[in-house]
């Protein structure tokens, strides 16, 4: 009877231990994944394929994705133990991946300008972790090109035609002024103002009515109206305490 006893006690301690090993194993979520995720230049995310997962199958999803400046971040975590997963993940094109952690085994592809990522693991959660960027294509860059040559080539074209304004109109005034029989070769800038407004006035004006007209210094006004009196070009009259500046006439 000793001896009975004994074996049923080693018989119910090698249970005991079956079951302290396998009913965690067998009371957890196993899940299983063949699945595909393509992510697009927007941030877009579109998982489809086959699994257990109650919430892994998605589609045009942006809550898997993040942006920072030009970088993108790609992050999808599933808890609980997936028996066996694999998958392949393609991201836009142009893409460089800066930073790459999965779950699993990994290895990196390119199809047709894609980077593609592939995938497996066994008996372990399910992790994807992608920091990437993604470049402009050539079309777009070229594009870009185009529009500021065109609106440095408009710039251009915009302050020519300003250009050629102000020496047409230069030229016309110049004119104006050589048909009223008066030179204004070696006359500065203040003195030609001086001259315009007597001329389009037609009348004698004190050096106050000039100064006011020309919102330019008395000092100015006087010096100047010396500089013109000394090339013939006006004379002056005293009329009481004022003195009138008239042109003299060619």
């Amino acid at each position: 009877m000793g001896l009975k006893n004994i074996y049923k006690k080693i018989i119910f301690i090698v249970i005991l231990l079956l079951l302290i090993i396998y009913l965690p194993s067998l009371s957890a979520d196993n899940y299983y994944a063949d699945i595909t995720i393509e992510v697009d230049s927007s941030g877009f995310v579109t998982i489809e394929g086959t699994t257990n997962h109650p919430d892994l199958l998605i589609k045009n999803t942006e809550v898997y994705t993040s942006k920072k400046q030009s970088y993108w971040l790609l992050n999808i975590t599933k808890e609980g133990i997936f028996s066996d997963f694999i998958y392949t993940l393609s991201l836009p094109k142009e893409s460089s991946i800066n930073y790459l952690k999965s779950s699993g085994f990994i290895s990196i592809e390119e199809n047709k300008g894609n980077l593609v990522v592939k995938g497996f693991g066994e008996n372990e959660s399910f992790s994807v972790l992608v920091q990437y960027q993604t470049e402009k294509s050539s079309e777009i860059q070229l594009i870009e090109i185009d529009f500021i040559s065109i609106i440095l080539i408009t710039l251009v074209i915009i302050l020519f035609i300003i250009l050629v304004y102000y020496v047409i109109k230069e030229k016309i005034r110049g004119e104006q002024q050589k048909s009223n029989g008066y030179s204004y070769k070696g006359l500065n800038q203040r003195q030609k103002e001086i001259m315009n407004l007597l001329i389009d006035k037609d009348t004698p004006l004190t050096q106050t009515e000039i100064q006011k007209q020309l919102n330019i210094p008395k000092a100015a006004v006087s010096r100047n109206i010396r500089g013109l009196e000394l090339k013939g070009l006006i004379e002056k009259e005293q009329i009481g305490m004022s003195n009138l500046i008239r042109i003299k006439k060619p």
